[in-house]
């Protein structure tokens, strides 16, 4: 598998197929897949695209895209196999991106009998690329990327859905969408933690071992080790076990 071909892939399916739309969506462009969920036109041809150039790159692997699943919530077994699987988010955002709003970005992780071994995710408008692999660091551009030093309570910012006491504990709150983005900003220096409560694979896999590999510390908040499938439960992201832990206590 050769790690610059796999951004390259990225890159390319964005540029053809999901910036060409931004901004410029009708309205047989965007759909409803569930109540109150948006599937774009983009979305579904970027996943049919790196679906296709991705199985080439490494054949035999299988592919677990978000719309594929929507459309066959089965395949979402796959991940509890044996053996190669690509995940792909093809627009993380996808409301965002409906609404011409930059913050939406593209994830891929490559899983290997049941561990995330490789991340991708690209910032199409921005132009960023963070990648990690199993052991090797989290990078962009050339530089590695590390999570910003532990600090109290006070001082840390972070990404939660609904903050109710935590907001008055910690230095500042929001959500903006996309996990994806959160997931870069937690490596950029811009987020402390991140909470969430919907854990599908394509949201976080590439993400919790980008944090990882850049030094962070994430689990879901009864404590297990997280895993690249359809979990039950909170994931925790934080930037030692220490905070983690102070965290997780008020988190609610």
């Amino acid at each position: 598998m050769d790690f610059e071909t796999v951004a390259s892939i990225i890159r390319e399916a964005a540029a053809e197929e999901i910036l060409p739309r931004f901004q410029h969506l009708t309205a047989g462009q965007i759909r409803e897949k569930r109540p109150g969920e948006l599937v774009t036109e983009a979305d579904t041809e970027a996943e049919r695209v790196m679906t296709g150039r991705l199985r080439h790159l490494l054949p035999g692997s299988a592919v677990v895209g978000e719309e594929a699943v929507a459309a066959d919530p089965a395949l979402l077994r796959v991940l509890e196999g044996e053996g190669a699987v690509w995940i792909i988010d093809p627009v993380d955002g996808t409301a965002n991106f409906a609404k011409g709003n930059p913050r939406f970005a593209v994830i891929v992780a490559l899983v290997r009998d049941g561990v995330t071994v490789a991340g991708w995710i690209f910032d199409p408008l921005g132009g960023r690329m963070v990648t990690a692999e199993l052991g090797g660091g989290a990078w962009a551009d050339g530089e590695r990327l590390s999570v910003l030093p532990a600090a109290p309570l006070i001082e840390l910012t972070g990404s939660v859905k609904r903050s109710g006491r935590l907001s008055a504990l910690v230095a500042r709150t929001g959500r903006k969408g996309s996990a994806a983005h959160d997931y870069i900003d937690l490596v950029t220096g811009r987020l402390h933690f991140a909470h969430y409560n919907r854990l599908m694979p394509w949201d976080h896999a590439a993400g919790v071992l980008i944090h990882a590999e850049a030094g962070g510390h994430a689990a879901l908040t009864d404590g297990r080790s997280y895993r690249p499938r359809a979990e039950e439960g909170g994931l925790l992201l934080a930037p030692s076990p220490e905070s983690w832990k102070s965290l997780q206590a008020v988190i609610e």
